[in-house]
């Protein structure tokens, strides 16, 4: 698997270069874990139709976020400066590890606690189905798309996020896990005391440890 730490200018052209990843994917095998830091905030919204129901549109037009969708289910998320993302661009046979979204959410959310325990010395639990959680507190959300012959598994970390932003510009989903217990967003969310340096190592070493 090979290693790309590249952000390119817009949350759009991220977006569209981990789409190219995955083609390139299923056209090739070549795998990749890709990881970028947004440069301005923006609202991604996931593939469903009912996905645009959860933004303040209006307080999006004026605070001049920008809203984009993406291939993936899942839920809406807001990205910006602090805000880790990654993608793995996997190869999918049939019968093997990745057979399946279950199997997937279960053998790379597991990597992704364990890589992110070991760096920050925190107990990292997996809630709902594809969520990381310290203290009771969400940091980190994934969701994945699966063509024929690929799957793109990618998340956010939260590390220095302007959660009022989130606040402001996301209403709390009416769909939510049993955990949030209608807890707001400043009440739910968390970032992670941890370089983003040292978060890119660790999951450079932790996927490379079973994705070789």
């Amino acid at each position: 698997m090979e290693y790309l730490d590249r952000t390119l200018a817009t949350v759009e052209d991220n977006l569209k270069c981990e789409e190219a990843l995955l083609g390139n994917c299923e056209r090739t095998g070549r795998e990749i874990l890709h990881v970028w830091e947004p440069r301005r905030p923006s609202v991604v919204a996931g593939y469903s139709n009912g996905a645009l129901e959860e933004i303040d549109l209006a307080a999006c037009r004026r605070l001049e976020v920008p809203v984009v969708r993406r291939r993936s289910g899942g839920g809406t998320v807001v990205v910006g400066p602090g805000c880790l993302n990654y993608a793995l661009i996997l190869a999918q046979q049939a019968g093997g590890p990745l057979a399946g979204i279950s199997r997937t959410n279960a053998l790379i959310m597991e990597r992704l606690r364990l890589a992110i325990a070991g760096v920050t010395g925190e107990q990292v639990s997996i809630e709902g189905h594809t969520d990381l959680v310290v203290r009771r507190r969400k940091f980190s959300g994934n969701a994945q798309y699966r063509p024929r012959r690929a799957v793109l598994f990618h998340g956010t970390v939260m590390l220095g996020m302007d959660i009022a932003l989130i606040e402001e510009t996301l209403a709390v989903p009416s769909r939510a896990p049993a955990y949030r217990q209608n807890r707001s967003h400043r009440e739910f969310l968390t970032n992670l005391e941890v370089s983003g340096r040292d978060l890119k190592e660790a999951l450079r070493e932790g996927f490379s440890a079973i994705f070789g």
